[in-house]
């Protein structure tokens, strides 16, 4: 395999540290909201972790910013603090809230299966092909 995604919940459990034990990169999905702010800051903290007693070679691969509101102020807001700290780490691909995102998992289907052409789907496959040139490059 080219890749493999280990799909974790957004807490610091146990499966999630395995995963990034086992990982050569995290991507990092975050809601464009205040407490997810405070969220990154304790994953950066176990990533340095991680990479100082069991993974020296994981790296943050960037930062996918989710539920992505473009009309709210707190939407922009917290993504300037992003772009502000974490620079090129932060992926140009957004994923707008979707109706669509929410339901698919719902009828038991991935979003490019339940509706390919919905705007979470295209922001998806955006984020696959920034991610590809990215490694081209």
């Amino acid at each position: 395999y080219d890749y493999i995604l280990i799909d974790c919940p957004p807490s610091l459990n146990m499966l999630t540290l395995n995963a990034m034990v086992a990982a050569h990169s995290v991507l990092v999905p975050m809601q464009c909201e205040y407490y997810a702010l405070e969220g990154l800051s304790a994953l950066m903290d176990t990533l340095r972790n991680i990479q100082e007693t069991a993974n020296p070679s994981l790296y943050l691969e960037g930062i996918l910013r989710t539920m992505y509101d473009k009309r709210s102020r707190l939407t922009k807001d917290v993504s300037e603090q992003l772009l502000e700290y974490f620079a090129d780490k932060v992926f140009r691909t957004c994923v707008p809230r979707n109706i669509r995102l929410a339901e698919a998992p719902s009828h038991g289907m991935p979003v490019l299966q339940y509706d390919k052409s919905s705007r979470g789907a295209i922001a998806y496959i955006a984020l696959a092909g920034e991610l590809i040139r990215k490694e081209d490059n």
